[in-house]
């Protein structure tokens, strides 16, 4: 490995160090050529985010994710530019990940530029898959895996729980962007409106809902975590990992869900290095 190539791995490495928070925990558990590229897809994966949540003019952001595809386009052709898509194009050549899942992604933080609501599931489903599922899809062509499109279906499932988890998570935050991604049709159903979201008002209603949306989390929880066994030992322990933590924040959310109306859920350190301590035991 050339010396360039090595400071832009590195560079993914410290990105993902810096960003990943949840995430870092799992991939430590990979073997190093794995652990190189799952930073380099994350790396991308992160710039593209940031383009869209930096607060941006719709209009700029919107021009500087043309900008990141265009570069996508020529890492992908093999003339890579800058540190990121160095690395990135030495994983997608290792591992021969498709290009259209990058493109994917791209498409789906885009969403985030014009979609300010989701009118029902269905929707949300679209965009989970696009900007979570995608990204299980190219982890497990990096970790090498069995079961062909059944494990792929469960790693698509394992990111919808996983990005479900970041949106209830996430409320006030994404709040303060004029975003709710709760399903409008679901609000409806159970009597909660926009405003009371915004109160924050942790009424009946929002506890139904709330109920109602952490039992599809979790039914999600069910079917990704089906796909462990398709995996090599060490991705094993690294998804059961990164899997454990969000199932731990979900749960903090289904015994205290009006948390979510006042700040992020998050897991203390301690409780992360429990869940990583249990899944490699067993692992």
């Amino acid at each position: 490995m050339s010396d360039e190539l090595s400071a832009a791995y590195r560079h993914c490495q410290a990105l993902t160090r810096r960003e990943a928070k949840n995430f870092y925990y799992g991939f430590m558990l990979l073997p190093a050529k794995q652990r190189r590229a799952i930073y380099a897809a994350y790396a991308f994966a992160r710039e593209c985010d940031d383009i869209v949540d930096a607060g941006l003019p719709a209009e700029e952001a919107s021009a500087r994710l043309a900008a990141q595809r265009e570069l996508l386009d020529r890492c992908l052709e093999g003339s890579p530019q800058g540190p990121v898509f160095l690395a990135l194009a030495d994983a997608v050549r290792r591992y021969g990940i498709p290009h259209d899942y990058f493109h994917r992604l791209i498409e789906g933080v885009e969403t985030d530029l014009t979609v300010r609501r989701y009118a029902n599931f269905d929707e949300l489903k679209r965009y989970c898959y696009l900007v979570a599922s995608v990204v299980g899809l190219i982890s497990i062509e990096i970790f090498g895996y069995e079961g062909g499109e059944e494990a792929r279906g469960h790693a698509a499932d394992l990111g919808i729980a996983l990005q479900l988890t970041n949106i209830l998570r996430d409320v006030q935050e994404d709040l303060q962007r004029d975003r709710i991604y709760l399903p409008g049709d679901e609000l409806t159903r159970f009597g909660y409106k926009d405003d009371y979201l915004r109160r924050g008002v942790a009424n009946e209603a929002f506890h139904k809902l709330m109920a109602y949306q952490v039992a599809r989390a979790e039914l999600y929880f069910e079917q990704g975590r089906m796909l462990l066994p398709f995996l090599p030992r060490r991705a094993r322990a690294c998804v059961g990992v990164m899997a454990g933590i969000y199932r731990s924040i979900l749960d903090d959310i289904r015994r205290r869900p009006e948390t979510v109306l006042r700040q992020r859920v998050s897991l203390s350190a301690g409780q992360k290095q429990k869940v990583k301590a249990v899944l490699q035991s067993t692992a």
